[in-house]
């Protein structure tokens, strides 16, 4: 005898629909607060956090929010996010990659002496040092994976080899300048005003489709679904963000294509991670890489690609930098800019224990450190209190990552 419950004639679709939504208590003020403390509202976590550190610096000089003080940040932060983007990639499973720095470097070296020494085109060069950043992490990760080394062993020792390589590349005079527009270009373009409200009103578009189409795969498959209200919320926030961001870019030089070519790869890379296969397998092996193999997850080679991603956007990143400098030298790929790139995410809320993130992270990870760092440009500070504050940011977003994970933990989630 069937003992399944019969289902009311007078239950609809949509009834079931409106009963899969979120329930009523998910709106409270209590709720969010739990979400917020257990990191399941980081971007609203950073924005909390930017706002903040807006109006310090606001306070402080009244030249921070200026139209072309705000342009030269979006400028500054392209290279550091997107070499962040393939971090949060690597953070995501759990591991870090220390080379990343070294590698932009390197890529961006070998892109201007083919460039200017040897003579290729632009878009040789610059797939040329694609390519070159891609075998790295194929090397790295490859080394890793079938030995068994910690990738911090590996990319440490990535660290201190491509230093090596890039000075080799660089030869004696250290410094390669860069002339050729194909290069220059990437950073030095600005849309007119109309293009950049064009360019603004498709990423709008797709960020919009992109959370209803997500919204109506949850309901189909009778998954909890974020209310329309909330939804509504978001992408409005999301919107009044682009569109004042190319307002203020407008009323400077134009949209940079820098900045586009950043939130280009941000978008594809969201899409990849949250509607391909490839990305759910780089979550599962994130959050339990045992369980992730043993249910047949083929862990070694999504480990292996994601360290040849990571790799190659850092040398996208390299490029970016050597575009917006107009040369390569020594210290290219050096200084603070690793760690940068690894605070940026983390500050944004991407798990360092693996498993928890967005590819927005990079971004908004990024307009949170290359602030700071404009900020205290613009107040004359020393570079030795740059250092600490970074750091200091850093280490208060490691314990937040670590208090939320604990938090999870009590609740059951984890």
């Amino acid at each position: 005898m069937s003992t399944a419950t019969p289902k009311k004639p007078d239950e609809t679709a949509a009834d079931r629909a409106t009963v899969t939504e979120a329930p009523a208590e998910k709106l409270s003020l209590g709720a969010a607060a739990r979400r917020l403390a257990e990191g399941d509202l980081g971007s609203l976590r950073v924005v909390i956090v930017l706002a903040i550190i807006w109006a310090i610096f606001t306070v402080a000089n009244s030249n921070f929010l200026t139209a072309p003080n705000l342009t030269n940040l979006t400028l500054q932060i392209a290279a550091t996010g997107m070499i962040s983007v393939g971090v949060v990639l690597v953070l995501l499973l759990g591991e870090i990659d220390l080379s990343v720095g070294a590698v932009s470097g390197l890529c961006a070296a070998v892109m201007a002496q083919l460039s200017v020494q040897k003579g290729w085109s632009s878009t040789t060069a610059i797939l040329a040092a694609l390519v070159v950043g891609a075998f790295i992490g194929l090397f790295q990760g490859s080394i890793s994976t079938r030995l068994g080394i910690p990738t911090f062993v590996v990319t440490l020792a990535g660290l201190l080899g491509w230093q090596g390589v890039q000075l080799e590349v660089l030869g004696d005079t250290g410094t390669v300048n860069i002339d050729a527009s194909g290069i220059t270009g990437l950073m030095g373009t600005f849309f007119s005003d109309i293009v950049g409200w064009i360019v603004a009103l498709v990423i709008i578009a797709i960020i919009a489709g992109s959370a209803l189409m997500k919204r109506r795969r949850r309901l189909a498959g009778g998954l909890q679904a974020e209310p329309m209200a909330v939804l509504g919320l978001r992408l409005g926030a999301a919107a009044i963000a682009v569109l004042g961001t190319v307002a203020v870019v407008n009323a400077d030089r134009g949209l940079p294509l820098g900045l586009c070519i950043l939130v280009g790869v941000v978008i594809v890379f969201d899409w990849v991670l949250t509607r391909t296969t490839f990305g759910r397998h780089v979550y599962a092996v994130g959050g339990n890489e045992e369980a992730s193999r043993r249910a047949g997850i083929p862990t070694k080679r999504i480990r292996t690609i994601v360290f040849m991603l990571a790799s190659t956007l850092a040398a996208f990143g390299g490029v970016l930098a050597a575009s917006r400098l107009l040369a390569v030298n020594q210290s290219s790929g050096g200084s603070d800019l690793l760690l940068l790139a690894i605070a940026g995410p983390v500050i944004a809320g991407v798990s360092l224990f693996g498993g928890r993130g967005s590819v927005w992270g990079a971004l908004l990870g990024a307009l949170v450190i290359g602030s700071i760092s404009n900020g205290m440009d613009l107040l004359a500070l020393d570079s030795s209190v740059k250092f600490m504050v970074t750091g200091a940011v850093l280490l208060a977003a490691v314990v937040v990552d670590a208090l939320a994970r604990r938090q999870r933990q009590a609740a059951g989630r984890v």
